[in-house]
């Protein structure tokens, strides 16, 4: 599997590569390899980011995604000047426009393409964001039975998710301040299947041959971290509230919210400590929506969709060892609960994961960090490659 990627790997370099020879991937400060002059100077030139894919949930695969960085000239003198000085200069510039495009398989029949883009105008005081994606996803949903059954003596079932998804967020910044107020809009149409006779006779009667979910919404963010990629110090806050309505084209009434919050804390110039917690919470009286609109528990080693409720809390915690300017090694640990309320009472869960991993700083003007996470769960352990901090 290993060298397969790094075939692919070597494949999708090579294109553009060939065209612009004269760029070099050694960083003149560090004399490391590093793919800022790369990215910035070839018109093609994309950061390709191989996926590997051991999500308990959906198997074992993988697949490549070009993240493309976008600038004009003078940003790019800018940055260059910048990373030309010290070792960590340009990374705190924002990039005004980044488009990725990808896609991704596993062994149990799984797949995904996917594409997005992200700009900003006016020196970021407008950003739109809009993305896209088609695939089909196998996985277990697990329930309860409203509440007959104790949460962790849950039952699972195969289920058969195939559909697409678009997003588009419009941002504004008040002031020159960091917060962003903004307003999104999602929809997505999918059709849910078993392979067992009779969960599926019910979900064709329930939610019929396919369900749209259609939904606007307002998004607010505090952003005041040093970097966008991989932040070694400040905070996040972000939030939206999101109304499903059959006026937007939605076949269903229902709300959503989701707080994320994130805060680095540079202890010195080799630890960082990083903290990160989530709220999401699905309010609707309607017992009989699609099983993957309800909220999960999202950790790293965490089985997608094996926690689900109707309102859904995680913390984590990160401990960075910075060994020198490139490279970093990392041991984290969080905690997963979930809340739901049944005819029968309420019922809730609690999941914990934990792991370790590494990042090597790829393209020093832009603080692009790339490396991989192995986490373990109550159940499970799942291996991941990441780009950032994995928050």
């Amino acid at each position: 599997m290993a060298i397969k990627q790094l075939g692919l790997l070597l494949t999708l370099m090579s294109a553009p590569i060939a065209s612009a020879m004269a760029i070099s991937f050694t960083d003149p400060l560090d004399g490391q390899f590093d793919m800022g002059e790369y990215l910035a100077e070839n018109a093609y030139g994309f950061l390709p980011v191989p996926i590997l894919l051991t999500e308990p949930a959906l198997g074992i695969g993988g697949g490549v995604a070009g993240v493309f960085l976008h600038e004009n000239e003078q940003e790019k003198q800018q940055r260059q000047q910048q990373a030309a000085q010290r070792l960590d200069g340009g990374a705190n510039l924002m990039t005004p426009a980044i488009t990725v495009v990808g896609g991704a398989g596993t062994d149990n029949g799984t797949w995904i393409g996917f594409a997005g883009h992200r700009h900003s105008w006016l020196n970021d005081s407008i950003r739109y964001t809009g993305l896209g994606g088609y695939g089909k996803a196998n996985l277990a949903i697990y329930s309860d039975l409203g509440g007959l059954m104790p949460p962790e003596n849950a039952i699972g079932f195969d289920t058969t998710t195939e559909g697409f998804l678009a997003v588009q967020h419009l941002q504004f910044r008040v002031a020159k301040t960091q917060l962003m107020l903004g307003v999104k809009q999602s929809y997505s149409q999918s059709s849910v299947s078993s392979s067992n006779a009779l969960v599926d006779l019910l979900l064709q009667r329930y939610l019929g041959d396919a369900t749209a979910q259609s939904a606007i919404g307002l998004t607010a963010e505090f952003d005041q971290r040093d970097n966008h990629f991989f932040p070694k110090d400040g905070y996040l806050i972000d939030a939206q509230y999101m109304a499903y309505r059959q006026s937007f084209g939605s076949d269903e009434n229902y709300d959503t919210a989701e707080v994320n919050a994130e805060y680095y804390l540079p202890v010195n110039q080799r630890w960082t400590v990083a903290f990160a917690g989530s709220y999401q919470g699905l309010y609707s009286d309607n017992q009989q929506l699609p099983p993957t609109v309800r909220p999960y528990v999202k950790l790293r080693g965490a089985p997608a969709y094996r926690y689900q409720g109707d309102e859904v809390l995680t913390a984590q915690a990160q401990l960075m060892y910075h060994i020198n300017h490139r490279w970093l090694v990392s041991a984290f640990y969080g905690q997963g609960h979930t809340k739901e309320q049944t005819n029968l009472g309420s019922s809730a869960q609690t999941i914990s994961a934990y792991g370790s991993g590494f990042r090597y700083q790829i393209a020093r003007r832009y603080g692009l960090h790339m490396g991989i996470d192995v986490a373990r769960s109550d159940e499970d352990s799942a291996i991941y490659f990441q780009i950032g901090s994995g928050f």
